[in-house]
């Protein structure tokens, strides 16, 4: 009985840091870019778009394509290393639990 009691007490305490880093997580931003940095776009961890910048050079008619190419790039850049930061996050949490590769927590 004394196990269930400490296995429920550590069940709690694992669910208070897992809604710690899911607040850490949010707020945390990752930056991308593309095109040599002509297009710059920060993210937050959730991935909503909080900053666009584009390099004025860009502005030309005829290379409309390239730019919307380019943000798209820069955006996923930006969303591969918000989910980088937030595995590691959860990796040095989770650490010692028999979670398999890839599994993503709810969040």
């Amino acid at each position: 009985m004394r196990d269930i009691m400490g296995m429920m007490g550590k069940v709690k305490e694992m669910q208070a840091k897992m809604e710690q880093m899911q607040a850490e997580i949010a707020e945390l931003t990752a930056e991308g870019k593309a095109g040599g940095g002509l297009v710059t776009v920060i993210i937050s961890g959730k991935g909503e778009l909080k900053s666009l910048k584009i390099d004025p050079s860009l502005f030309k008619e005829d290379d409309v394509e390239i730019l919307e190419d380019l943000i798209v790039a820069a955006h996923k850049d930006a969303k591969d290393k918000a989910e980088a930061i937030a595995a590691e996050k959860t990796k040095a949490l989770t650490a010692g639990l028999p979670i398999p590769p890839g599994f993503k927590l709810p969040f």
